[in-house]
């Protein structure tokens, strides 16, 4: 962050922060497998993001970097438990988040590249242009992503309808 007039003061950056702690959560459920796995890497983010807040260049961007930070920390713990667990081991990834209903349980069949735009875009609700920033992926492929991801939420759901 700029030490300017229009820079987020600590007090501020803890606020916004703290206020999106549910969201992040919320990401890691269909990130990884395991709850403590989840809070470490909330937990891991937070601190990250507040060491290196004086690298924030504009505080608007201020969600997009801090789920920037999340998504590269769960990676961090996957490539973790794959090399610690022999491959039989491993818990599956797909595992629901604790609210089960249909919906939820037809996200966590879709692979992450359709589920994290489906998740980031149409449940935490952040603009195209923001999933964009935060998979660092091009505009037009997260609208792609999301109309691919679309049809196969359909299709899962249409599937659980009929079975």
């Amino acid at each position: 962050m700029r030490k300017d007039d229009t820079a987020v003061t600590d007090e501020e950056f803890a606020q916004r922060v703290a206020a999106m702690t549910q969201t992040l959560y919320r990401v890691t459920c269909f990130q990884l497998p395991q709850r403590a796995d989840r809070e470490d890497a909330v937990q891991e983010t937070i601190r990250k993001a507040w060491e290196k807040r004086d690298a924030l260049r504009d505080e608007r961007l201020l969600q997009t970097w801090i789920i920037r930070i999340l998504l590269n920390e769960c990676h961090d713990i996957r490539a973790r438990i794959s090399r610690s667990l022999p491959t039989e081991e491993l818990p599956d990834l797909q595992t629901p988040p604790p609210e089960h209903n249909a919906l939820t349980d037809a996200l966590s069949r879709l692979d992450d590249m359709h589920r994290l735009p489906i998740l980031l875009h149409y449940i935490e609700g952040y603009s195209i242009e923001e999933v964009s920033q935060m998979l660092q992926i091009p505009v037009g492929t997260v609208k792609s992503r999301l109309a691919r991801g679309r049809t196969r939420l359909r299709a899962l759901l249409d599937e659980e309808v009929f079975e």
